[in-house]
């Protein structure tokens, strides 16, 4: 009885439609539970699609260009904060956290200090699994 009342919940929680509801209760209820077994293998997440490596460049480099310390024409996926776009540690600060906001990610302290070039921040972004 409790599975009967616990079904509609859970349906509603997850907000499977018909169409897929219908298989997965007929699997379930033939006792055949591997059935199910590849729906819940999936990543119940909404980062599925996954960036592509020019999709981050592209948008850390418009990141870049959009600050107010940076000169678009300096902007070159191999540029160093620094040496590079004359941006100091404070401005460095500020296009980490502008990258954050791009891609809504949280770069941990230790991370972003490390990140000093376009090369290290496209990595790191590519690398992250959350990116979106």
């Amino acid at each position: 009885m409790a599975a009967a009342a616990l079904r509609p919940a859970i349906l509603r929680h997850i907000r499977l439609s018909p169409a897929t509801a219908a298989p997965l209760a007929a699997a379930a209820a033939a006792g055949r539970p591997l059935a199910l077994a590849p729906w819940l293998a999936r990543p119940m997440s909404s980062h599925d699609a996954h960036l592509t490596r020019d999709e981050v460049v592209g948008r850390v480099l418009d990141v870049l260009k959009c600050h107010p310390k940076v000169d678009p024409s300096k902007v070159t996926p191999e540029a160093h904060f620094e040496k590079d776009l004359g941006l100091d540690s404070l401005d460095t600060v500020e296009v980490v956290m502008a990258i954050e906001e791009e891609f809504k990610l949280e770069i941990p302290d230790l991370e972003a200090d490390k990140i000093n070039s376009l090369p290290l921040a496209i990595e790191y972004v590519a690398n992250h699994p959350m990116a979106g």
